[in-house]
């Protein structure tokens, strides 16, 4: 794989360079709002959604669902081509749960997606507990057409956390979504884990990467915990009855799980930044840019660091 780069002495691979190795250019992803729900918010599972979600349901970013998926995809490929020379992109389902809707109306608003002449794969973010067979039948289906990516969310292996998010499922039903999508032919699984959670220690976070290490997954994406403006996770923040991590604390967070995760595994998100009119904390977050130089950096000077030792004890 060209696009890896060492630090610590092992392979740490990007989104943008695996996309770089795959489509032979950088490509960027079109956030799309099918116009779903979530099975916690439908009164299914429950009427207020994980503890952390927003009313937006993490579509904040996406396209307006008041358009076509077509004219999504036009009005995001047109405002980015107007500041970049971009060819290809991945039209990403992003808002509420992806996979909540009959299948037939899966296969419209997918198949619109996937016959757009400039999205050379199409990813599905959804639940675990949202992924009947048919509907990964009809995913094994679009991936002959072009690839497809499934992100789940996971965010961590631990109950009485998941308990406490209002996740709705339990881990083994995790494993079983990740079992079934592995042995159709989507091979690009997508888990999406957050750092931070209310009362889990580093170890616990620790044991989630080493979990996903363990599972037939391809992509890990490394989120924040954002406390965002109308959620139930914002009442118990005001509350006093949890800290959100520190900007210091959570790259030494970060570079710890790179060193555990796997490098086989594709690093799709480092951090993140929540929206700005919503966050509440923890408010370092919004200079994502920043954030991320300063990642780079620490994960530069542990490389000289350790070029150092290693050169010291006589060892390559």
């Amino acid at each position: 794989m060209t696009g890896r780069s060492l630090w610590n002495g092992r392979p740490y691979y990007s989104l943008d360079a695996y996309c770089r190795d795959t489509f032979g250019e950088k490509v960027y992803r079109l956030p799309l709002d099918g116009g779903m729900t979530c099975p916690n918010r439908d009164g299914t599972l429950g009427t207020g959604g994980c503890i952390f979600c927003s009313a937006g349901g993490s579509g904040e970013f996406a396209g307006s669902r008041r358009i076509s998926i077509t004219e999504q995809l036009k009005e995001q490929i047109a405002q980015i081509r107007a500041k970049r020379p971009i060819r290809k992109f991945i039209a990403y389902f992003q808002a509420y749960t992806n996979t909540y809707a009959p299948v037939d109306t899966l296969r419209k608003l997918f198949t619109e997606a996937v016959r757009c002449p400039d999205v050379v794969a199409l990813s599905v973010a959804t639940r675990p507990d949202c992924l009947p067979d048919e509907t990964v039948r009809l995913l094994e289906e679009l991936n002959c057409i072009k690839p497809v990516w499934v992100e789940l969310g996971l965010q961590t292996i631990h109950e009485e956390t998941a308990r406490y998010i209002r996740r709705g499922y339990p881990l083994s039903c995790f494993t079983d979504a990740v079992k079934r999508l592995h042995e159709s032919s989507i091979t690009q699984i997508i888990t999406h884990t957050i750092l931070g959670l209310p009362g889990e220690s580093d170890h616990h976070m620790y044991e989630t990467m080493e979990f996903l290490n363990m599972q037939p997954v391809t992509g890990v994406k490394l989120q924040l915990l954002h406390v965002l403006s109308g959620t139930d996770l914002a009442r118990d923040y005001a509350e006093g009855r949890f800290d959100t991590l520190t900007r210091t604390h959570y790259i030494q967070l970060v570079i710890r799980c790179l060193e555990i995760l796997s490098p086989d595994l594709v690093i799709h998100r480092l951090t993140g930044d929540g929206p700005k009119q919503l966050l509440i904390a923890p408010l370092w977050s919004g200079a994502k840019r920043s954030v991320l130089n300063d990642l780079h950096h620490q994960m530069k000077l542990l490389d000289t660091w350790q070029g150092k030792k290693y050169k010291k004890d006589g060892k390559p």
